[in-house]
């Protein structure tokens, strides 16, 4: 077992660290305060990761992406996580689903989302259908060659700056052991086809410039040359491209945490009260050496997740967990934090406050906490027949 990174990655966490450090820290102040990343500011950060090589580093080398592993990509998500979501979400990592393209789809949807030109968002929750995807109500009929979209999708992040979105329909019904259930069909979706609207989405407490969007679809046309991967096969894409956004959540909720800590610790060390350090008091110690296990903890379950997708072995149970613990880690790592600043940590003179709320939300998307238990407990009990 070597738990050491090896030089190139080494230099890797040192320039992703180093770019989060100098172009997202100056201005997720203001970002947090107005709730907007003026375009400028967009374009100059996806520039520069452009520059810098990083685009679409989880994407092969042979169609333009830096070819990163698992690990090494897992390692990138982990110091972008330190960053306010609203501005990394521009350090281009386009939504691995894309390499399901076929034909022409390459030239006009794949290749430019590597090479930065185009930006995609993936529209799966709606209204009544959150962790139940079968029970999404968005469908698309077959009308001749083409198919007509009509519903809505809600939650849908930052679909506001995309050029296109990954959408998903129903497209049938199906019997299973468990009822019937709907079939469902990914299409790709440029903003401005007739009958697509992009509507303001709900003010969020958690990261916020990251906006959540709705979207409406009223008999939307499109061709089957939209259709990403094959009819009725949606479904499958969805949980291939859900295992590599659960470990981005547990990845960026490390570097967040480790973020936190950082705070944390020499605040510790230096705050005076009653003569001495309150870092001196077992009850802010204890605090930080809670914390530093905790972090350590679900960097290594992460890691370990995405080693074994290197590894070509079984990950949903690894992915889960890690997605489940961090995401809870980050909770109360935030919530020691601020008690250990008091009555400072919550003023936003400090980012403690802010770190705090985005947390919240990280226990929620890419499948609830509860949705983790369910697939850690089912990988357990499925080989006894439970």
């Amino acid at each position: 077992m070597n738990f050491g990174l090896d030089e190139e990655q080494e230099m890797i966490v040192k320039t992703v660290r180093d770019f989060v450090e100098a172009e997202i820290y100056p201005h997720e102040n203001e970002v947090d305060r107005t709730g907007i990343v003026p375009p400028e500011l967009a374009q100059g950060i996806r520039r520069k990761c452009i520059d810098l090589g990083f685009y679409a580093c989880n994407f092969p080398e042979e169609i333009g992406g830096a070819g990163l592993d698992h690990v090494t990509f897992t390692l990138v998500e982990r110091e972008l996580g330190r960053g306010s979501m609203g501005l990394t979400v521009f350090f281009g990592r386009p939504s691995g689903i894309l390499m399901a393209c076929e034909g022409e789809q390459r030239g006009r949807y794949l290749l430019p989302a590597v090479r930065g030109e185009k930006i995609d968002a993936l529209a799966i929750t709606e209204p009544d259908a959150g962790s139940d995807m079968r029970g999404m109500k968005c469908a698309a009929r077959q009308d001749g060659g083409d198919f007509v979209l009509n519903g809505t999708k809600h939650f849908i992040s930052h679909a506001d700056v995309a050029d296109f979105v990954i959408v998903f329909a129903a497209t049938g019904e199906e019997e299973t052991p468990k009822g019937v259930k709907k079939k469902i069909t990914a299409f790709l979706v440029d903003r401005g086809t007739p009958g697509f609207e992009i509507l303001k989405g709900y003010d969020s407490v958690s990261h916020r410039g990251y906006h959540n969007v709705i979207l409406s679809f009223t008999d939307c046309r499109l061709p089957k040359s939209q259709v990403l991967g094959e009819v009725h096969r949606g479904f499958d894409i969805a949980n291939e491209w859900l295992y590599g956004t659960r470990l981005t959540v547990a990845a960026t909720c490390v570097g967040r945490a480790r973020r936190v800590f950082d705070l944390a610790l020499p605040y510790a060390a230096e705050r005076k009260q009653f003569g001495r350090p309150i870092g001196a008091n077992q009850g802010v110690s204890f605090k930080l050496a809670d914390m530093i296990t905790e972090i350590d903890a679900a960097d290594l379950l992460t890691l370990s997740a995405a080693w074994r997708l290197d590894a070509g072995l079984p990950a949903n149970r690894e992915i889960a967990s890690a997605k489940l613990y961090a995401s809870e880690m980050l909770a109360r790592v935030t919530d020691e934090a601020i008690q250990i600043f008091g009555g400072m940590g919550l003023m936003d003179d400090l980012p403690l406050a802010r770190f705090w709320r985005d947390a919240r939300v990280e226990r929620i998307w890419d499948g609830t906490s509860e949705i983790q238990r369910h697939i850690i407990s089912r990988d357990l009990l499925r080989p006894y027949g439970a």
